[in-house]
């Protein structure tokens, strides 16, 4: 049960990170079919992420150059005059927004983020401390902000919703590409050691055009994959023409990364891996045919974002083989 409000209206708090945001999003529809609506403060990369979704009045942003010191404190307390009679929802929960709920006029809420719990875990890595965050994934956690109890995961499912003007331009890129319903492939992550080595991705696309399969490169980074192919749309799509083509693509095979999210957003299936990160940080894709394949490790988790080299090295992701890959993605078509 949605936790009573006396304002209809609030303001929900997330300014990082990609997936954390889009983690958001099934929790924020999930309470407006309960009669809320949403003004969501975030940074304005993130802003894309909200677009169209019928719970969000309003996007409200915020600059990098007022996220510090006294300036955070000035914005909150400019923030606090124009909102502050509505209620304040914290998703994100670390110290800056603390000042914002400290300085909130209004009622405020925060999620259970289990912080000390997953440090504990991973300084430890014991059951009892696994199984406690094994019952809940992070749009459960942040549904405790208002829930009694945390819902369904299913119900929180992460949701972006695109527009039909999105979607046709979508199919034009393909079809310009001359592709129908490819396989989309993230190769990238934040943190390196999230995501197999560029030669273990190369050597799957090969082994999926060699089989008939077409395939399209998305995400971001300082080198594409395949630079000069036309397949390769690394840097050339903003967030919601990523997420706008991950929709008409048959499936997406990345690891633990925002884009992961993104399918889950508009339905398309995924296959992740996971090494440094591990099923208790509760990031896991949820949607009814997504596969997360957890590589084995002694010593997964080893931080609490993939960012931090381990002892053994990221054994984990280098010992990736394309093979692996190829049977995941093989092991999704008998699903579907």
């Amino acid at each position: 049960m949605t936790a009573r409000l006396s304002n209809r209206e609030c303001v929900a708090v997330r300014l990082s990170a990609l997936g954390d945001a889009i983690l958001t999003t099934g929790v924020l529809e999930y309470w407006r079919q309960a009669g809320l609506t949403f003004h969501v403060l975030t940074r304005p990369a993130l802003a894309p992420v909200f677009d169209r979704h019928p719970a969000v009045l309003r996007v409200l942003t915020v600059g990098e150059e007022d996220l510090r010191g006294l300036r955070w404190a000035r914005f909150c307390l400019g923030l606090a005059r124009t909102h502050g009679h509505m209620p304040l929802i914290d998703l994100h929960s670390n110290l800056r927004t603390m000042i914002l709920r400290t300085l909130w006029p209004g009622p405020t809420r925060t999620y259970a983020k289990r912080s000390l719990t997953r440090r504990l875990f991973l300084a430890t890595r014991r059951p009892s401390l696994a199984a406690r965050l094994g019952r809940e994934n992070v749009p459960q956690r942040y549904s405790l902000a208002l829930e009694e109890s945390a819902p369904d995961a299913a119900l929180l499912r992460p949701r972006i919703f695109l527009g039909e003007d999105e979607s046709a331009r979508a199919r034009e890129t393909l079809a310009r590409l001359g592709l129908s319903n490819p396989v989309a492939v993230h190769p990238y992550a934040t943190h390196p050691a999230k995501s197999p080595s560029p030669e273990v991705w190369r050597a799957v696309i090969h082994e999926l055009e060699g089989r008939g399969r077409e395939v399209l490169v998305i995400g971001r980074n300082a080198a594409p994959l395949l630079p000069g192919s036309p397949r390769d749309l690394t840097n050339a799509t903003d967030l919601r023409a990523t997420a706008a083509l991950i929709a008409q693509c048959r499936c997406l095979i990345t690891g633990d990364s925002g884009p992961m999210h993104l399918a889950t957003g508009v339905g398309t299936p995924v296959v992740a891996l996971f090494g440094p990160t591990t099923r208790e940080w509760g990031f896991y894709p949820s949607g009814p045919r997504d596969i997360a394949h957890q590589i084995a490790c002694p010593k997964a988790p080893c931080s609490l974002h993939g960012q931090d080299a381990c002892d053994l090295g990221n054994a984990c992701m280098k010992s990736v083989k394309p093979s692996l890959l190829i049977e995941l993605l093989d092991s999704l078509d008998s699903v579907n």
